[in-house]
């Protein structure tokens, strides 16, 4: 059954039409039944919706018998690790990451620090579907109170990270949520910090939230004007990171995430990391020549975040610089992934452009198809009809999410997209010519397929 409520990120959607204050008590109320009551910790990004969302969202968890402790202002990988620390049974996060600010949304997590999976979203479209709600009587409502634990994240990662030297790092906060507490996170690990847009803005008016060449120019600007030795730009609610290098210079994203795969590989002595089909072939290479192995999941943190937990993995994460440390928690996490980067950058003695100056950067091209939700599956079916004559020589088609062909020069994938009415594809190769001649071949077998059904 597809949800309706809930996507690949939890609930998200533009306020006032796909996401309201009615609904957002709905989404309280049925965590509220799910986990038949108990300590909830709940947070919010710093959007102009936010505390409107987070109210009707409390009063929901209050009406089910919920005991709600609110963090305020918090990124979302901090409500995550609290969530554990403090041993409640769920925490929620009001957020939309990385959208535009007219969006807003709301993010689950277990008592693992562990988004919710499509099955613990399920029960919950059925709870408000069919309003399977139970209320508390009057005598056994919940409550709801602020509590002050910004310290135990903290000092999670001050144990986590030693640094030798001191770092001056210039660190590009978004106007989001990350806007108090990375800063502090970074003094008190003794690097001389300079902030840019970190002042909580729900209009973001500084950049866009989501991080990128495009939206960073700002700080590769200031970056080269410094001389500093590394840029962190985080996005609306600090789960990723980007990495600017001392030269001024966005690192690329799947660069990055192949070296420090290999680097946690090499410290652990082998082991496995997690990725999604989407990512570069880099990352197979670099991990295999340090002595590790790589596992690929469908696309979203919350799946990366599984397959670590089953295949006991030592790191995982996205190209997009959602990256998660299974040791300290199970939710991607900027503001931690940025310090321990510069541990690891101190391990091998290196600036970040050396850390990834050795690691390939191939031709990765992106395209989408325009197709209609209600086609989708019947498209998919065509196209894995004809994979197995789609391209000469493949090794091998992994279906975990859509399709992607391994190839001896590269691979493709296709897969319908979860949040558009599209066919995504993606495809890579040694060089920018091969990786478009693929592209063309499924591009040309998608729109067949269209036509047919």
């Amino acid at each position: 059954m597809p949800l309706q409520f809930f996507g690949t990120s939890g609930i998200r959607g533009i306020v006032g039409t796909e996401l309201s204050p009615l609904l957002a008590t709905k989404i309280g109320l049925a965590v509220a039944t799910y986990t038949r009551g108990g300590k909830i910790i709940v947070g919010h990004d710093s959007r102009i919706s936010s505390p409107m969302i987070e109210s009707a969202l409390v009063a929901g968890l209050i009406s089910g018998g919920c005991q709600v402790q609110k963090l305020g202002l918090v990124p979302t990988p901090t409500l995550a690790y609290i969530t554990k620390a403090l041993n409640a049974v769920a925490g929620i996060m009001v957020t939309a990451s990385h959208n535009p600010p007219e969006y807003n949304g709301v993010k689950i997590f277990d008592s693992e620090a562990m988004a919710y999976s499509d099955d613990h979203q399920k029960e919950l479209e059925q709870i408000i579907k069919h309003n399977y709600f139970h209320m508390a009587s009057w005598a056994n409502l919940g409550w709801a109170v602020y509590v002050q634990e910004m310290n135990r994240y903290i000092k999670m990662i001050s144990d986590a990270v030693e640094l030798r030297k001191q770092w001056h790092v210039v660190l590009d906060c978004g106007c989001g949520a990350t806007c108090y507490i990375a800063p502090t996170v970074f003094r008190e690990l003794n690097c001389k910090v300079t902030t840019l847009n970190a002042q909580p803005d729900g209009f973001f008016p500084g950049r866009s939230p989501e991080p990128n060449p495009e939206t960073l120019t700002t700080l590769c600007s200031v970056m080269k004007q410094l001389k500093a030795d590394v840029g962190v730009a985080y996005d609306g609610d600090g789960d990723r990171m980007v990495i600017v290098d001392e030269k001024g210079r966005v690192l690329p994203f799947d660069q990055i995430l192949a070296a420090y795969s290999a680097y946690a590989v090499k410290k652990k002595g082998g082991g496995v990391i997690v990725t999604h089909v989407d990512a570069s072939k880099c990352i197979e290479e670099e991990v295999s020549a340090a002595g590790g192995e790589v596992i690929r999941t469908l696309v979203g943190d919350v799946n990366i975040a599984m397959a670590i937990k089953e295949q006991k993995a030592i790191f995982g994460g996205e190209p997009v610089g959602s990256w998660i440390h299974p040791q300290y928690h199970l939710c991607p996490d900027g503001i931690l992934s940025s310090t321990l980067l510069l541990q690891a950058l101190e391990g091998e003695d290196k600036t970040p452009s050396q850390f990834v100056s050795r690691i390939p950067l191939y031709p990765l091209l992106r395209l989408k198809v325009p197709c209609p939700d209600k086609l989708k599956q019947k498209v998919m079916e065509k196209i894995q009809k004809m994979a197995p004559n789609l391209y000469m020589g493949t090794r091998r088609i992994l279906t975990v999410d859509g399709l992607r062909f391994e190839l001896p020069e590269g691979w493709v994938v296709v897969r319908p997209s979860g949040t558009e009415p599209v066919i995504r594809v993606a495809a890579e190769a040694n060089t920018r010519k091969r990786a478009e001649k693929l592209l063309q071949i499924a591009l040309r077998t998608i729109k067949g397929a269209l036509k047919e059904v």
